[in-house]
């Protein structure tokens, strides 16, 4: 019966969605405040299996609407929903064929690129491979025009890169690197349509002196995090003692450290990531206290998103184990 009325509701919108909107689809263009696309309609309390989050200005085609979020098409074979928060309507899209254009891989001072010309902010999603360790990001709606790839010796973490057209409409561009640890990577548009992206390199010493690691003492101000049901401790307050402990630990070892707060202060995920972007650790260490249902569940945990980050956190989840804490595991493909 669920399923039935779902149906009826979506049914009623695209009838009165194709009497306002010609031919039935209309574009749209992401905003400055970490859109992320998501796989489907499923949702959590974390939000739902996220896809890939995107820059600002990125072009989408909206297809369909569920709720709060609408339905875009990627390619003739992909589509994904994101949220109606993070999009605005626009007009004078180029709807002809997108093709892409030469690429250059180079580097300065800090980092390697890849830079690949398009004639329109196409959306894309990126992943980790390892073993070998490589980037490969797919960037929907792009026909490959591109003659040659420019490397040059100034990149210094990027083995080779090259692409493959696994679809009419959808690029796929590989980036090997040059050591098995991925370090982190940021994909953004330049004002010329440039898609860059931004690759971390392998720090020439990896002693933990030498590193720079940011701690983030998870929620905060307005946002209290988990309470304890008995004793109403809150997660907010709780994080942020653990984490001085921390940051005192590693400056009695000499090691730079980035607090992305250092009081009870709200702050966002977009304020958070974009306080990092610009302080470029080496690493990063979340600290959450999570809630269950049951008073039986204890012990500590560690979680990653990405594959690449995954030995990290399970030397954390061994090290904390090593202390006679309850291990709770480690958990992969976190929405984190």
């Amino acid at each position: 019966m669920k399923t039935i009325f779902a149906f009826a509701l979506t049914f009623s919108f695209l009838i009165s969605f194709s009497q306002t909107k010609t031919p039935g689809f209309f574009y749209v263009k992401t905003t400055d405040s970490l859109p992320f696309l998501k796989y489907g309609i499923g949702e959590d309390r974390l939000g739902g299996a996220k896809m890939t989050f995107l820059d600002s200005n990125i072009i989408l085609k909206v297809v369909d609407s569920f709720n709060t979020d609408y339905k875009v098409q990627l390619s003739k074979l992909h589509s994904a929903y994101i949220n109606k928060d993070k999009v605005i309507e626009t007009t004078g899209v180029n709807t002809l064929e997108h093709l892409t254009d030469s690429w250059k891989v180079w580097g300065d001072s800090l980092f390697d690129y890849v830079t690949v010309k398009l004639d329109e902010k196409l959306p894309y999603r990126s992943m980790m491979e390892i073993d070998p360790s490589r980037i490969v990001v797919d960037i929907f709606g792009a026909t490959s025009n591109t003659n040659w790839i420019t490397q040059l010796s100034t990149a210094k973490e990027i083995k080779n890169a090259w692409y493959e057209q696994p679809e009419d409409d959808v690029m796929r561009v590989f980036i090997e690197l040059k050591h098995s640890q991925h370090w982190g990577y940021n994909i953004f548009y330049d004002s010329l349509n440039k898609l860059t992206i931004r690759v971390k390199r392998q720090p020439k010493i990896l002693a933990l002196k030498n590193l720079t690691i940011a701690i983030d003492a998870g929620h905060g101000g307005d946002n209290i995090g988990a309470r304890g049901v008995r004793t109403y401790i809150q997660e907010k307050d709780y994080t942020l003692l653990i984490a001085k402990e921390l940051e005192k630990a590693l400056r009695l070892r000499k090691v730079k450290v980035v607090m992305t707060r250092t009081k009870d202060t709200t702050l966002s995920m977009y304020e958070r990531i974009t306080f990092l972007n610009g302080q470029n650790p080496n690493l990063l260490i979340s600290i959450h206290l999570n809630s269950a249902g049951r008073d039986s569940v204890n012990g500590v945990s560690t979680y990653y998103r990405y594959i690449g980050f995954r030995p990290l956190s399970e030397a954390i989840l061994k090290s904390m184990l090593q202390t006679g804490l309850h291990g709770f595991g480690n958990v992969g493909s976190f929405i984190f």
